[in-house]
């Protein structure tokens, strides 16, 4: 029997989108008007490796017992006992009302296992929500875009470690990386192995398990779907997907080849680890970058894979050579592993496998707020902020809400007239100081309340 999931939150925060984002239809009314939704709605949804059955609910409000509205949310209220965990959906960039405080206590009497879901979220301006959530005390939020797509893959990882486990205490802050690592050991890690066309992925996945388990030739384009292959190493369990090769954007005029795309962007967004395969040939092409890009960008912990080094001189991937150039022409994740590999003769497939795990600790990696603190007095005493039409950027305090990839809040005053200079100063220490090589690498800026401001 499939696990159930309730969809709850006050009216016009986006449930019947993510409703109809989970199941893969549009079948629930969608609509800029609050109140849409009235009665339950259910369907069998599907979200990465997972199934459950989702449930859409109506917009809580509080009214009389026996008014529609009333009634309204009794429908709510049932969902909410019925289902084995919830999405609390909130608005992000409406940020937290009075009726999402009055939900999160009712959830908590509820006694369910409650994932906070940030929606909206595709914009600077959910920023704010998203960190108000926090207050709420029930959990780290989800940051998502259902009507975008955006931040599926981070849901399907919360989900997932509520519907494959029973509740249990959360574990403090600083800790998290040391529990979630044990319990991480048990399960694959979603791998995607992308690169342009005829980079030699289905090959080199053949060569990984063993079997000519993909379609392989020298033309290009033969993969369209993303295709999942199990495989284990040293006994941790891989998915890999096998992916499209990916042109650039104003060469893809088929349909087929568009849908192929797409699927294989897909793979990225709901991948842990992404494996970028060069043509050891002719490597780091303008396309090679972009697709790197993407993965970064998505968060994903990124690996190099220089393939066909068979075809090339052992002097073309020398170590320092590739370290070089790769820290040339991705700097927003310098120290990246750049393994060099032959889907053809076998080399290097162990060490590739080995830097896929080891990013992956490092993405799942967390510092303690007190680190961080002291660390930022450093980085201050030793290299300032500069100051800006004459008046000085104070940095206050910094914290990781979260990992996966490692993110950061530093809050001050002007900080949003910090110079991109200084941002990369601070991104550099924090990737040098805590031992994050490899790894997107985000830092968000909070304004401080001006207890003065009223006043004047």
């Amino acid at each position: 029997m499939l696990p159930t999931v309730a969809v709850v939150g006050r009216p016009n925060v986006g449930k019947s989108t993510l409703f109809n984002r989970l199941i893969g239809k549009r079948i629930a009314l969608v609509d800029d008007r609050p109140g849409v939704t009235r009665d339950r709605r259910e369907g069998e949804a599907r979200l990465g490796g997972l199934a459950f059955r989702v449930i859409d609910t109506a917009g809580f409000e509080e009214a009389a017992d026996e008014s529609l509205k009333g009634r309204m949310r009794a429908q709510t209220e049932a969902a909410i006992a019925e289902a084995d965990a919830v999405l609390f959906v909130l608005d992000a960039r409406a940020g937290i009302l009075p009726d999402d405080r009055a939900f999160a206590d009712e959830l908590r009497r509820a006694a369910k296992p409650v994932i906070v879901v940030a929606n909206k979220s595709e914009s600077k301006a959910g920023e704010a929500g998203y960190y108000e959530a926090f207050e709420l005390g029930l959990g780290e939020p989800v940051a998502i875009s259902a009507e975008h797509n955006e931040g599926m893959a981070d849901l399907y990882g919360a989900l997932r470690e509520v519907l494959a486990r029973e509740p249990v205490e959360e574990a403090d802050a600083d800790a998290e990386g040391e529990s979630t690592e044990a319990e991480d050991a048990a399960r694959p890690l979603r791998t995607a192995v992308v690169g342009r066309p005829n980079s030699g992925k289905s090959t080199l996945i053949n060569a990984l398990i063993g079997e000519e388990r993909l379609v392989t030739g020298p033309e290009a384009g033969i993969t369209r779907d993303s295709i999942a292959v199990d495989f284990e190493h040293s006994g941790r369990r891989f998915e890999l997907y096998d992916t499209a090769g990916l042109r650039r954007r104003g060469r893809v005029e088929d349909k087929l080849e568009r849908l192929s795309v797409a699927d294989a962007l897909r793979a990225i967004r709901f991948a842990e680890i992404v494996i970028l395969l060069l043509d050891a040939t002719h490597p780091w092409e303008e396309q090679d970058l972009r697709i790197a890009d993407v993965a970064l960008k998505e968060g994903r912990a990124l690996v190099i894979g220089m393939n066909k080094c068979d075809l090339v001189p052992r002097s073309d991937i020398a170590p320092k050579k590739l370290r070089e150039e790769a820290d040339h022409w991705l700097p927003q994740a310098r120290g990246m592993p750049v393994v060099p590999v032959s889907g053809k003769t076998g080399e290097g497939l162990n060490q590739l496998i080995e830097a896929a795990v080891e990013v992956y600790g490092i993405w799942n990696r967390r510092a303690s707020t007190a680190a961080l603190n002291r660390w930022l007095r450093g980085v201050i005493e030793l290299n300032s902020p500069p100051a800006v039409t004459g008046k000085t950027i104070k940095l206050r305090y910094i914290t990781q809400p979260k990992a996966r990839p490692p993110s950061f809040v530093l809050f001050g005053t002007r900080t949003s007239a910090l110079p991109d200079s200084y941002t990369r100063y601070l991104v550099n220490s924090l990737r040098e100081t805590f031992g994050l090589p490899g790894v997107p690498i985000r830092l968000a800026f909070r304004e401080s309340d001006n207890p003065f401001a009223e006043r004047k």
